[in-house]
């Protein structure tokens, strides 16, 4: 990336950790055209011993940026990704605005990078998919390769991280008062996040009982494999972590396979790293991966309602897996996009 990067939202939680990981990378602040809304417009943040001030986004804000991450609402993405386009900027998208628009990629690069189109100068428009699914298939993806997934259920155990930089200071201000026992108020989210554990926020359909966050789960699922012959049953819940997001999955393989060759699936797997130490009883935990791009996997077992066939194989796995939503499941993701573009 050797002209101008435009990070969109840059002030929110997502804007900041793309940033980080650009700061991280050295990639020179004066290439770096970080945007945020008027309110924000002329605050700095700092950037390798330096700083970066915050512009106001505008439809001139895009003249000469080669790339251009959008960190904001899918209100923003409608109005502006078009104006960034036109501008002669590729544009990776982190809302829900474009995921499931069929004109539109929904990129995992060690998933789906054949996904982008090849040998064309014409701005691109590439979307980011829900940290939720990017999590899960960066662990079951390897799997799918090699023996194919016929089903998963999947458990969510989510962070207050992914609603923003509001929930994660709500959870820190609710945890103090609970613990001081002062009165705790509720701004974010209907119910208390400290120390409560509650069905994830997204609004929720009457007629099917799925929440928004369970149909992004199968549905950008569906894309990015670019099959609907995966069935998935979802149930997404919210946690009192900060960041980085947990899930339990249980699998359904077309292949029957040994414990050995679902762990051999996963050596060498860029972007995965496996933590299953059984007699130490050390596994992925959110605070372990906080920070990090890599997706953990543990608990690697057979599932013991299935067992193994006679020749010590099954299509029944069951795996732990945790993630940090904020890099992998949002801005290094969208940053890994712009380094393909």
């Amino acid at each position: 990336m050797s002209e101008l990067i435009a990070i969109v939202g840059a002030t929110g939680a997502v804007g900041r950790e793309a940033l980080s990981i650009l700061e991280q990378r050295k990639f020179p602040a004066h290439r770096i055209v970080a945007l945020a809304s008027a309110r924000s417009a002329g605050s700095r943040v700092s950037y390798n011993g330096g700083e970066i001030t915050i512009q106001e986004l505008t439809a001139a804000s895009f003249a000469g940026v080669k790339v251009s991450i959008f960190c904001a609402t899918s209100g923003i993405s409608k109005q502006f990704a078009p104006i960034a386009m036109k501008a002669g900027s590729h544009v990776v998208d982190n809302s829900s605005a474009f995921r499931m628009d069929p004109a539109v990629p929904l990129v995992v690069p060690e998933v789906n990078p054949e996904a982008i189109p090849r040998g064309t100068s014409t701005p691109l428009l590439i979307a980011n998919p829900n940290c939720s699914t990017i999590i899960m298939l960066m662990a079951i993806h390897p799997l799918h390769k090699r023996f194919g997934v016929e089903h998963a259920t999947v458990s969510t155990y989510q962070a207050v991280s992914g609603a923003g930089a509001a929930a994660m200071d709500e959870l820190r201000e609710q945890a103090a008062a609970s613990l001081a026992g002062a009165p705790v108020i509720a701004k974010v989210f209907d119910e208390q996040c400290a120390f409560n554990v509650f069905s994830h926020n997204s609004a929720v359909d009457v007629e099917t009982g799925l929440n928004v966050e369970e149909t992004k789960l199968i549905k950008e699922t569906h894309k990015i494999w670019n099959s609907d012959k995966v069935t998935i049953t979802p149930t997404c819940i919210r946690v009192p972590v900060y960041r980085a997001h947990s899930e339990s999955i249980a699998l359904r393989l077309a292949t029957a396979v040994t414990e050995q060759q679902v762990r051999e699936a996963f050596v060498n797997q860029p972007g995965v790293r496996v933590l299953d130490d059984r007699a130490g009883n050390k596994f992925p935990t959110p605070l372990k991966t906080a920070g990090g791009d890599d997706v953990w996997v543990g608990r690697i077992r057979v599932d013991p309602a299935a067992g193994f066939d006679a020749s010590g194989r099954s299509r029944h796995w069951c795996l732990w897996v945790c993630g940090d939503q904020l890099r992998k499941g949002a801005a290094q993701n969208a940053i890994q996009i712009a380094d393909l573009l």
